[in-house]
């Protein structure tokens, strides 16, 4: 019932001081207020007795787990009130400083990225969060076993279902053969698209690009992530953990949209971004909570025809 009341009053409140938003967006605004207000009951427990109390538990999307529930995470944990942190498989590496980490979950469902309880959901015009804290991924994954003689170079892509249609942020083997053959001569290019089995799914169906042997016998001297995965399986937990040893060692990124980018954002360097479509170009969110992830650099490319140049601009001398 308070809910539904609280619902109705920042309602109205974004209605008479952010009317001229669209719609579209406009219940952002609404989700931005509801999760101030909520955040305030948990005052006494965050910043006066200040013991383990707080259980973190989300299933949602990748990118906002990323944005928004690990580094409060990770805020809470500094702050000495965090007690447990719940989520999908996989997710371990995520959540490395939390004292018990459970996966319970085997599926990461949409929905539930409408978790109040977090101090922020998907998108906001509003990212002065304070209860958020940069996990520091790079530091704590910084190791010597992925070091190559040559800097590395991440091409993050991804090829699956965006907004219940087909794929539009995505590299394709033209592209990727445009793009690695400008950059092979100064870089060791790792080419990372995760399979459906290796990573947690939500309701976006991932497609084949079938552009894996493609690379393997166009571009030998391009090191697929999935490959490094398989030799090294014995020794990480998961590929997300794979995934997090190289990015740790990583300062240049050419991601997609999405999970993808995010993860690419955490680990600092460069991350030239191609997404040609989202509610994040309308609340900046690249130029803002993206940004703050880590000391990032991001580029954000949305049109094809400024890959190239772009990326001849920010990763060639």
């Amino acid at each position: 019932m308070l809910r539904k009341l609280l619902f109705k009053l920042t309602t109205a409140y974004v209605w008479i001081k952010h009317g001229h938003v669209p719609g579209i967006y406009r219940y952002f605004y609404r989700d931005t207020y509801y999760c101030k207000i909520h955040q305030a009951k948990y005052f006494f427990a965050d910043y006066v007795r200040k013991k383990k109390y707080k259980v973190l538990e989300f299933n949602g999307e990748f990118a906002p787990e990323l944005l928004f529930v690990a580094p409060f995470a990770y805020w809470h944990y500094l702050n000495g009130t965090l007690k447990q942190t719940r989520g999908c498989k996989y997710t371990s590496p995520l959540y490395y400083f939390s004292p018990d980490h459970q996966e319970i979950f085997e599926k990461r469902d949409p929905a539930n990225n409408y978790n109040y309880e977090m101090p922020r959901i998907l998108f906001s015009h509003d990212y002065n969060i304070r209860k958020w804290a940069p996990v520091p991924y790079a530091e704590h994954f910084a190791n010597d076993l992925f070091r190559y003689e040559k800097p590395i170079l991440v091409i993050a892509n991804r090829y699956n279902m965006e907004w219940d249609g087909p794929p539009i942020s995505f590299f394709s083997i033209e592209r990727l053969d445009q793009i690695i053959t400008l950059l092979k001569a100064d870089y060791q290019i790792i080419y990372n698209r995760p399979r459906p089995n290796q990573i947690t799914g939500d309701n976006s169906e991932i497609y084949d690009l079938e552009e894996l042997d493609w690379l393997r016998q166009t571009h030998p001297d391009v090191i697929l992530m999935e490959d490094l995965y398989r030799k090294h399986q014995e020794s990480v937990s998961s590929f997300n953990h794979m995934q997090m040893l190289v990015y740790a060692n990583t300062r240049h990124f050419i991601s997609t949209h999405g999970g993808t980018a995010a993860l690419a954002c955490c680990f600092g360097g460069v991350n030239l971004i191609f997404s040609k479509r989202g509610e994040e170009h309308y609340f900046h969110c690249f130029e803002t909570i993206y940004a703050k992830l880590s000391e990032v650099k991001i580029v954000v490319v949305k049109e094809d025809e400024e890959l190239y140049p772009q990326i001849k601009k920010e990763f060639l001398p």
